[in-house]
């Protein structure tokens, strides 16, 4: 009965990785993950056709298997927080500049701390 949200939401879930593929302040990957969790759940043949993926298989298989993120994902990643930090300093200001950049910086370290 649930099969159908699951893939719904794997379906939603792809078409958001798509767009953070796309655009560079939108991190793709984390949604493929959470796609393949929930085709996993919805549509096992879906799941495997996203595990095998020349792009984006690879990735999901190093997270899956070791928590891993690879060294050139996590420079972009970093990369990409610290310039949405400084957009935020920019175009906000104090204080949610500061409640944004402590939340980047948190999530930055924890990135880089992940095997690569």
């Amino acid at each position: 009965m649930l099969r159908p949200l699951w893939t719904a939401a794997g379906l939603l879930l792809v078409g958001l990785g798509v767009v953070g593929v796309i655009l560079p302040m939108m991190p793709g990957v984390v949604f493929f993950i959470g796609a393949a969790y929930c085709f996993a759940r919805g549509n096992p043949a879906w799941e495997q056709r996203l595990l095998a993926h020349p792009q984006v298989g690879p990735h999901l298989v190093a997270w899956r298997t070791r928590r891993a993120i690879s060294a050139r994902g996590k420079r972009a990643a970093v990369a990409m927080m610290a310039l949405a930090a400084a957009l935020a300093w920019w175009l906000v200001g104090w204080p949610w500049a500061g409640v944004s950049s402590a939340a980047l910086l948190a999530v930055a370290l924890w990135i880089v701390t992940r095997p690569g």
